[in-house]
């Protein structure tokens, strides 16, 4: 890097599909882009069909290696492809390497460590729950080796503090609220009708189904809001499938739907993947969005609800208490807890005034966090570093 001229820097994520560490990324590329910060994309996928949706920005998609029958041994495919990738990419053409998740920092560090002068920053939006030592390892040393970490709550901050020894900068997500904000001539009624909600209460969730979510304590709630409500709610969830394995746990999730009397395809829809055109019309076509999560990096899906007008209902955990007031903001319960969360479902389906007091302290919650605002911060990082 000359002198004066500003740094360098490349994105590094594992994958091109519409999870929420890599929507993050796409959106923080293209606003760093539009402020003319010297920037690169780099992602694991497949070259032709690109990311889940169009962008402008510089990229590069490196072929995902063939998978695994683990996901130990997925991981580590993931992180020998993306370190031989960008070994050959990098060196003279970039000075800061901005990792956002485990995969790309082991792979970014490896670089590093070979000898190419380059800065790494990881982003951590959270730390997973691996289960073999290897994997635990992993994850650790990509918190740990790192030049600079971010996180996106202070709650992340104080975690990797006292559990790590890491002091990490705290840069907020952003939304494009005027993306998702619902149009005055928006008429959701076609959509409704393709999964049976018409003249249904619908309840929203986007996050897909995995214990972090807190799927079957949802399932629990919806099942007990069926004789409070008539007639009965439908609850769409949205959500690409995870590169963890979380089969299993969605075979309980499903064992206990059945168990409980609720019918998939009919009071629990399954939307999985949709488009990223149409996702918006799920968020303005819905009459409630509910996010039960146990444990969450920011929740970027709940600031794209209260931008769409939406009533929420998340958990009561600390990284929502950060943005987001019980009562005011949203309605929240205590994680885990499935007859609280169904209390509230009771309370948003059948208290008018409720739900207007929500849907209009949604978008203003949103308006604070922009994706502008979270490039310029980051600039500013890489600037001091």
């Amino acid at each position: 890097m000359h002198k004066g001229a500003p740094p360098r820097v490349a994105l590094v994520t594992y994958s091109t599909k519409s999870r929420g560490g890599v929507v993050h990324t796409l959106h923080l590329a293209e606003a760093l882009y539009r402020l003319g910060q010297p920037m690169h994309l780099f992602a694991t996928g497949d070259p032709e069909a690109g990311f889940y949706r169009h962008t402008d920005v510089p990229h590069t998609i490196i072929p995902a290696p063939p998978s695994a029958p683990t996901l130990e041994e997925r991981v580590f495919r993931m992180v020998d492809t993306m370190a031989n990738a960008l070994a050959c990419a990098v060196p003279g053409k970039y000075d800061i390497l901005h990792a956002q998740d485990c995969i790309a920092t082991r792979a970014a560090t490896r670089v590093r460590d070979a000898g190419t002068p380059v800065t790494v920053i990881r982003t951590v939006h959270h730390v997973d729950d691996f289960s073999t030592q290897a994997l635990i390892d992993c994850q650790n040393r990509s918190i740990l080796d790192p030049d600079h970490v971010l996180v996106v709550s202070r709650y992340w901050r104080c975690l990797l503090l006292e559990e790590y020894g890491i002091h990490a900068d705290v840069i907020t997500n952003g939304v494009d609220a005027a993306r998702f904000a619902r149009p005055k001539e928006f008429d959701g009624a076609a959509m409704r009708a393709r999964i049976g909600a018409n003249g249904r209460f619908l309840f929203l969730h986007v996050g897909g189904i995995e214990p972090r979510k807190g799927s079957i304590e949802l399932i629990e709630a919806l099942s007990r809001v069926r004789s409070h409500l008539a007639p009965s709610p439908v609850l769409a969830v949205i959500g690409a499938k995870p590169f963890q394995d979380y089969s299993g746990y969605r075979d309980r999730v499903f064992e206990r739907t059945e168990d409980l009397g609720l019918e998939i395809g009919k009071d629990l829809v399954l939307l999985e993947t949709v488009g990223d055109a149409e996702l918006p019309s799920w968020y303005q076509a819905a009459d409630a969005f509910i996010f039960p999560s146990i444990k969450e990096g920011w929740g970027l899906a709940v600031l794209e609800a209260m931008a769409a007008g939406l009533p929420v209902i998340t958990s009561d955990i600390p990284v929502f208490r950060e943005y987001l007031t019980d009562g005011r903001d949203v309605v929240m319960t205590p994680a885990g807890n499935a007859t609280a969360l169904a209390d509230a479902m009771v309370r948003v389906a059948t208290d008018a005034g409720l739900r207007s007091r929500l849907q209009q302290a949604g978008p203003k919650v949103a308006a604070r966090f922009t994706w502008e605002a979270c490039a310029r911060q980051h600039v500013a990082i890489y600037q001091q570093l």
